[in-house]
């Protein structure tokens, strides 16, 4: 029995954490967050849940956790985390992409088992919430390969994609994490660095689709500009009958969101209410001409690709608001 998997996947400060908070307000569609840092930060460090709960304190986890593996006590976490550096790193990508038939043995176990992992994860999930598909918004391209290896994951990946130039600025940004009461911050990233992330995420991203996983692709300008039919159309890729879909909760201004089980994420994760639907493109004033034009440059196939205009004063075509 396979469980229905959508991955949303690209790189970190893409609109991920948003995108999977509106879909998970479909009927029949349970979001997770991150879970390929569930491990670490939940299990390891009991950081907090997205309803606010420490990830012990949280009855959905644990119904979960029991259901998957008899308990989070039985889980080996060191394992887990030996078993990502071993097999889920973009280096591995080129090797994960290839034939699981042609893999060498010892390689092909490993990957079978830490997908193994995220699978029972996923059952678990959908059992204990009676949903039809759970999102996994983890974004790394080298876990979505992994997945690939699973026959118990029927894995559909949405790719998100933004402007470089807007990723670029939001990684400058300080962002406290609040799950750590304040604590510790987000990963920040010089823009060289993360427009070098930005390439070889997306690009592996399109490998996938091109070793038959199915993938779509959705601009985060263009989901705030028409977020209804945009929820419409990934629901039918998830497989739901969009003629069937309540979309009371969002219109073309604003979503309602409700509290949410994200085992970790980008801090939204924690919103609960109305929250307007609004483009951020304050890296066209604040991120640096020099700045704006490098990762431009070190971007432009792909931002061409994706339809982004070269030069960061044009608009999107299709996602004006």
């Amino acid at each position: 029995m396979t469980t229905r998997v959508l991955f949303v996947g690209g790189l970190g400060r893409s609109g991920t954490t948003l995108i999977e908070r509106v879909l998970g307000e479909l009927p029949g569609v349970c979001a997770l967050g991150e879970i390929v840092h569930l491990w670490q930060r939940d299990l390891r460090d009991d950081e907090r849940c997205g309803c606010g709960e420490r990830f012990s304190g949280c009855d959905f986890w644990q119904h979960v956790g029991k259901a998957a593996f008899g308990g989070w006590h039985r889980v080996d976490v060191h394992r887990i985390l030996a078993l990502r550096d071993l097999v889920e790193r973009t280096r591995h990508i080129p090797r994960l992409a290839g034939s699981s038939r042609l893999a060498a043995k010892d390689f092909a176990a490993l990957v079978t088992e830490y997908a193994d992992y995220y699978a029972r994860i996923y059952a678990a999930a959908a059992e204990t919430s009676g949903a039809s598909v759970v999102i996994d918004s983890s974004k790394h391209s080298a876990l979505a390969h992994c997945l690939r290896w699973s026959d118990a994951v029927d894995l559909r990946v949405l790719h998100v994609v933004r402007d470089a130039r807007g990723v670029a600025y939001s990684w400058t940004k300080t962002v406290s994490r609040p799950e750590t009461d304040g604590t510790e911050e987000m990963t920040r990233y010089a823009p060289t660095r993360s427009a070098l992330l930005w390439n070889a995420h997306n690009a592996a991203f399109g490998l996938l689709r091109r070793r038959g996983v199915a993938v779509r692709r959705v601009r985060y300008e263009e989901f705030l500009a028409r977020p209804r039919s945009s929820v419409q159309r990934i629901a039918a890729f998830m497989g739901l009958d969009p003629s069937m879909v309540d979309l009371g909760f969002v219109d073309d201004e604003a979503v309602e969101l409700s509290l949410g089980h994200s085992a970790a994420g980008n801090p939204m994760r924690f919103t609960v209410g109305r929250i307007e639907l609004r483009r951020d493109d304050a890296w066209r004033r604040q991120l640096p001409p020099r700045q704006r034009a490098l990762v431009g440059a070190v971007c432009a196939p792909l931002l061409r690709a994706y339809g982004y205009p070269l030069s960061s004063t044009a608009e999107i075509v299709g996602a004006h608001r």
